[in-house]
């Protein structure tokens, strides 16, 4: 039976002494969380190929809906680019105050169940049912009642993933979207990792995907026929999650108290970059990513670090820290491509850029999870 089809399962222990209860880990997924807002709250819009953010020839899409992903668009796709792959393709500016909103409801509909919640961003979050409020044994039914609230409460439909770990169940909330579930039990997490392309794994992005394929590496088989000592010699400080997770194996837990320091955004590139207008050209969706988040949480900082790493794996920061608090993009942007100007010309080939946004208002931001914005 395909893992996305199996019923109602108990995440539980097999009856052996000292074994520790399997965790039940839910992943809830809003669907097309923005887009979705806009089309509720605005009949006309429903049904049709939307983005949210700028139209502008500089702009970024935020969030699309399901009508415009049919054309390819997606999320950190240049507007221009977007508008191509749809002509038809209407643009909304975004409403971080109403999202806000939106995903407060939707907090406090996970709290009801339980207090053990890493939300990873406005409209995604970890959830651990292990030990629940409601005193309910199948994480199955629990994530079938919060989608069924989420919906009569906001309107909106959420999809969800549930398993042993984190990794697994946030892969599983990708199976059955828009508005469905999925599980990925002990007994087949292993098997259903073997067969997936590496390519599809959380927290691998198309740059380290083409890195494990000139390995030989394009499956979770692949991967885990690989050494430890291999991984970490490869691909560093990332070697023993990929190491772990090739196997179905993730002890992060669910962790609710993370308090936020900063908001970064990086990317690796498919091919090293030498030219500083190019070079330049890669940080406006970086900005993008960091300010769109900084609007969403209602916060912001003082201190803009540019992270080059080089083709040799060598890097370098540079760091600038204004007075008062950055207050647009344009501020992020601007500072970011004269720190990157700082170091040109480049000592070698540049494969990666990075963004990060520090020295946060925390009593704005409150506490958040470390932000993860890889793309």
């Amino acid at each position: 039976m395909p893992v996305h089809q199996m019923p109602a399962y108990r995440l539980e222990t097999d009856g052996m002494s000292g074994v520790q209860p399997v965790r039940k880990i839910i992943h809830v997924d809003m669907d097309a969380f923005y887009a979705s807002v806009e089309q509720r709250d605005n009949p006309e819009l429903r049904g049709k190929p939307l983005a949210v953010g700028g139209s502008a020839a500089r702009g970024v899409v935020a969030a699309a809906s399901y009508e415009a992903r049919t054309f390819g668009v997606h999320s950190a796709m240049p507007s221009v680019t977007a508008k191509r792959k749809c002509p038809d393709l209407i643009f909304v500016p975004p409403r971080f105050e109403v999202y806000r909103q939106v995903s407060q409801q939707i907090r406090e509909i996970f709290a009801e169940y339980t207090p053990l919640i890493e939300p990873l961003s406005l409209d995604e979050a970890y959830l651990d049912v292990t030990e629940n409020l409601k005193g309910m044994d199948i994480a199955t039914e629990i994530a079938l009642e919060i989608r069924a609230k989420i919906k009569a409460v906001t309107g909106l439909n959420a999809s969800a993933g549930i398993s042993y770990n984190k990794f697994l169940a946030k892969m599983a909330s990708d199976l059955n979207k828009p508005n469905g579930q999925a599980v990925i039990t002990p007994k087949n997490g292993p098997s259903f990792v073997e067969a997936l392309p590496v390519k599809k794994f959380h927290g691998v992005g198309p740059a380290t995907a083409e890195r494990m394929k000139r390995h030989g590496i394009e499956t979770g088989l692949d991967l885990k026929s690989k050494s430890l000592a291999f991984l970490q010699q490869h691909f560093g400080k990332s070697g023993p999650y990929f190491y772990g997770i090739a196997r179905g194996v993730d002890e992060r837990r669910v962790r609710p108290d993370r308090i936020r320091k900063s908001v970064g955004a990086e990317d690796t590139f498919v091919e090293d970059i030498d030219d500083l207008d190019l070079a330049k050209a890669e940080l406006r969706p970086l900005a993008e990513k960091v300010w769109r988040y900084c609007e969403a949480h209602d916060i912001t900082g003082k201190t803009i670090t540019v992270k080059i790493k080089y083709s040799d794996f060598s890097q370098a920061t540079r760091s600038r820290t204004v007075s008062g608090s950055v207050s647009d993009i344009d501020m992020v942007l601007e500072n970011a491509e004269t720190l990157l100007a700082s170091v040109f010309p480049f000592k070698r080939p540049v494969r990666l850029l990075g963004i990060t946004l520090s020295s946060l208002n925390t009593e704005v931001s409150g506490q958040e999870p470390q932000l993860a914005l890889g793309l």
